[in-house]
């Protein structure tokens, strides 16, 4: 999935081949105390914060300026099943990939899943992944 993401930031990305990646991809996605996904609300709409490696997690994590000596649980995910549960929802759900790191990426809230536009390259979700807390 990076190389399809990397692709797109280098302007030659493919809609179709990086949906497919992420729904095939492994992501680890943060826990709460009570085994449920970790979602925050910005600007009215709650995201789900998930990430290709425990690096990439790691960089959130201190991005966010956590205590190192906190133990931070996450749950492996298939990309496709977690944009199913975002999708199905009664708060309208995005997902956001890797939101730190060198090429973050991420599906806005749609009930057909994984949005076109997501994958655009086009700068708008940019703006919404600038927020990411």
């Amino acid at each position: 999935m990076r190389s399809e993401i990397a692709a797109f930031y280098a302007g030659f990305g493919q809609p179709d081949l990086l949906r497919r990646a992420c729904d095939d991809a492994v992501l680890l996605v943060p826990l709460v105390d009570d085994d449920r996904v970790y979602t925050s609300r910005v600007r009215g709409i709650d995201w789900i914060w998930a990430f290709t490696s425990v690096e990439e997690y790691a960089r959130y994590m201190v991005a966010r300026e956590v205590p190192e000596d906190q133990s931070y649980r996450y749950q492996r995910v298939l990309g496709a099943r977690l944009i199913a549960w975002a999708t199905a929802r009664p708060e309208p759900t995005g997902v956001s990939i890797d939101c730190v790191g060198a090429h973050p990426r991420g599906a806005g809230p749609e009930q057909d899943g994984w949005p076109t536009s997501a994958f655009s390259g086009d700068g708008a979700l940019g703006k919404a992944l600038s927020l990411c807390p």
